[in-house]
């Protein structure tokens, strides 16, 4: 028999590294764009933590599946932990995002443009008040003053991370996914939703 989990997104690229990431026998891997029926689940939280809680737990709800959801973003020293949750307004593109941080950043030199990359991944199963699993993910960088490389999304053209020598935007995307935070916290979950599973 097989089980259906969802994943709390309609991102196609995200929901198919989760699947190469599972890979379970027995188990079917949908997402929202399968589930028109699902609400939106709005990211209230004060953390990634926090959101990708809320988004778990309401789909789960909603759907009647175990749920998984995740929350991820950027936070510079040099700006206090901005971006952070929310960043340049409701709505907001990628382009409007990275053009507003570079110009926080405008006086800061490079050797204080320290930055990491934070995500949170959580489990939630229907009729639970929280998540079964949570875990979190993170990847250490720098912002530089602009942009290398045309793949990635969001901030990836400027965050140049040590462990790979290039930008995320520059990385192939094995490469990426083997050190970013979002790689680093879905394979703590899928280890312990495959020994949970398998109970």
């Amino acid at each position: 028999m097989t089980r259906q989990l969802i994943f709390a997104t309609r991102n196609a690229a995200k929901l198919r590294e989760l699947r190469e990431l599972l890979a379970l026998d027995g188990v079917l891997l949908l997402s929202l764009a399968e589930r028109p029926d699902a609400p939106e689940i709005a990211e209230t939280g004060a953390t990634f933590a926090e959101n990708a809680t809320l988004k778990a737990v309401g789909i789960a709800g909603a759907t009647g599946l175990g749920a998984i959801a995740d929350d991820s973003g950027l936070e510079v020293d040099a700006l206090g932990g901005a971006p952070g949750v929310r960043y340049a307004g409701e709505g907001a593109g990628d382009d409007a995002r990275i053009e507003l941080l570079l110009r926080n950043l405008a006086q800061v030199p490079e050797a204080e443009r320290t930055a990491r990359f934070r995500c949170a991944v959580a489990y939630a199963e229907p009729g639970a008040p929280g998540p079964a699993l949570l875990f979190e993910g993170s990847c250490e960088g720098r912002i530089l003053l602009a942009r290398r490389g045309r793949g990635g999304f969001g901030y990836d053209p400027v965050f140049f991370c040590p462990e790979l020598g290039q930008t995320f935007a520059e990385a192939p995307a094995e490469e990426k996914h083997r050190v970013s935070h979002r790689g680093r916290a879905m394979r703590q979950l899928v280890a312990a939703l495959r020994a949970r599973l398998a109970r």
